[in-house]
């Protein structure tokens, strides 16, 4: 048993968020594909020999916390792993959560013949299989037209390539080069975290390795439940109407011990790709209580010990096995909102106005008129964010389910892909109005240059836009217009496969955030400053604020 002292302790927590943080940065600098590397569509963390997440990581929160999920999973299905094993997953009734596009590679730390930890990566990939380039399809009805699943096999056996593996999975592709080298990339980023902690470990000793490892989680339960007490106690239940006419509804019960999200209520599972598993459910629940019971400090296991989620096996957010699921994010964002939903109005300092609330997944792929070779352009949309008292909200970041992730550079979007960026600007069209004013969306065009390319997209929040509070104005609503090069033009919010051609125009439009108290009691200095930046018309303030320019 360690007897460490409290400082040596800190010292390796914070070792392993920076273990973490390199693993972050050697996948981003070798993967391939622009939406690991430029949107940082990904995510890194450390669990401890357990599988219980040890360090926050970095990348996308909804990301990091698959990783201790997968890693449980590896261990329940494998007894023989040894050094120098690397698994990889990315079905989501096997470890891999979300959805077949994001593959999960998991190593295990050794020291002396024991598991220490382990170190864990996922990311998007670009393509594996299935029905439609991109592996995407909206009118996928099951898991296997989405493409190659991978339950929990290992790649990497005692230091060596199973080649098999490997070939099975880049045989799959339409795009095996990207994948093989995102693939490398992911090995080569749990690798360097596996030095690091072999490092941290002979440094200090195995057992106060462990003692730290342990001693953190349980000082992030201690932190997790002071916040707790300090939240409205009670039973606190919301109804929404979706897009498509369901009903999502959730009941949120918080006391002293227990932060309790019931989720049982609720339809059925889509005959659709709309679904999500169970571990992603959780996942949308765990962020929102991180955010309210303690969003400047590292997570980890401890930290989620309050937290309760029921759900019902065979509806929307608990799938059974073999639904297809390729746009689960959609549906996440929507339990994500639709808690915030829930407890905006009884914790207003902490929760803002509804956001764009949707990843708004914009899929553009063809074949590449310079290269001859396939090319998707993966990128999900920014948007604006709902107001709160005595403060606008932030316009064109990305969901709050999304995380810390970055818009792909126009340059590289035209070098990489067969198309052009024409156009990105602000998305000024009424909407988020208040006296404080929600954030501002985005307006983004591309034009294909391809003779045969294609649209897949999904986005939610377009017929039931971001929701006020305190009498603001909702916000704009989400969705995408395609203009023929004829000059038709039609909306979407869900489209698959649709066909495109040379000088056709896929134009994203992202809501607005929606807006805090009424309008009219707007400071005119602050809607005349707007009206001179462009954000709003002069007869829009007038109308709505009841202030002339």
């Amino acid at each position: 048993m360690s007897n460490a002292d409290p400082i040596t302790l800190e010292i390796i927590q914070n070792s392993l968020q920076a273990a973490a943080d390199e693993m972050f940065a050697a996948m981003r600098k070798t993967a391939m594909s622009s939406i690991i590397y430029e949107v940082l569509d990904m995510g890194t963390g450390i669990t401890d020999a357990e599988g219980r997440i040890a360090s926050s990581g970095a990348g996308i929160p909804a990301f990091i916390g698959v990783l201790d999920k997968s890693v449980q999973f590896i261990l329940q299905k494998h007894d023989d792993i040894r050094p120098g094993d690397v698994f990889i997953t990315n079905d989501p009734w096997h470890g891999g959560v979300t959805h077949l596009n994001d593959l999960v590679l998991a190593m295990p730390v050794f020291v002396e013949d024991r598991i220490i930890a382990w170190t864990a990566n996922i990311a998007h990939n670009s393509d594996v299989g299935g029905m439609a380039p991109g592996s995407l399809s909206g009118d996928a009805t099951e898991i296997f037209q989405e493409g190659l699943r991978l339950p929990a096999v290992k790649i990497i056996r005692e230091g060596e390539t199973d080649q098999a593996v490997m070939d099975i999975i880049t045989t799959n592709s339409r795009m095996p080069d990207f994948l093989k080298g995102d693939v490398w990339a992911a090995i080569a980023s749990v690798r360097v975290g596996n030095r690091r902690l072999e490092g941290l470990a002979a440094k200090y000793g195995i057992e106060t390795f462990l003692t730290a490892v342990d001693h953190f989680m349980d000082f992030g339960e201690r932190a997790a439940r002071v916040e707790l007490s300090k939240l409205p106690h009670g039973t606190f239940e919301l109804s929404e109407e979706q897009d498509d006419g369901r009903i999502f509804n959730v009941k949120v019960t918080i006391s002293d011990d227990e932060f309790k999200v019931d989720l049982r209520d609720n339809p059925d599972q889509d005959t659709g790709p709309t679904n999500t598993s169970r571990d992603g459910t959780m996942i949308c629940a765990q962020m929102v209580f991180k955010s309210l019971t303690g969003a400047d400090t590292p997570a980890n296991e401890g930290c989620f010990r309050p937290l309760n989620v029921l759900t019902r096996e065979g509806s929307v957010f608990h799938a059974r096995e073999g639904a297809a699921i390729g746009f689960y994010f959609e549906t996440e964002v929507r339990v994500y909102d639709l808690i915030w939903r829930c407890l905006a109005p009884h914790i207003p300092e902490r929760l803002p106005a509804g956001h764009f609330s949707s990843i708004c997944g914009t899929f553009i792929g063809g074949i590449h008129p310079d290269t001859g070779r396939q090319y998707t352009i993966i990128e999900p949309q920014i948007g604006g964010w709902g107001a709160w008292e005595g403060r606008d909200g932030n316009p064109c970041i990305f969901s709050g389910f999304h995380g810390e992730t970055y818009n792909t550079p126009a340059e590289i979007s035209e070098a990489r892909n067969g198309l052009f960026v024409d156009r990105m600007a602000l998305n000024t069209a009424p909407g988020g109005e208040g006296q404080f004013n929600g954030g501002r969306g985005l307006i983004l065009e591309y034009r294909v240059r391809t003779k045969s390319g294609f649209l897949t997209a999904g986005y939610t929040r377009s017929r039931i836009k971001p929701w006020p509070l305190e009498g603001g104005e909702e916000g704009s609503g989400n969705f995408v217009d395609v203009i023929k090069a004829d000059g038709s033009e039609k909306t979407y919010s869900f489209v698959s496969g649709l066909s495109l051609t040379t000088d056709d125009v896929v134009r994203v439009i992202t809501s607005s955030g929606a807006g805090y108290g009424d309008p009219k009691d707007r400071d005119p200095e602050a809607v005349r400053a707007d009206v001179k930046n462009g954000l709003i018309t002069a007869e829009r303030a007038k109308t709505v604020h009841d202030v002339t320019v």
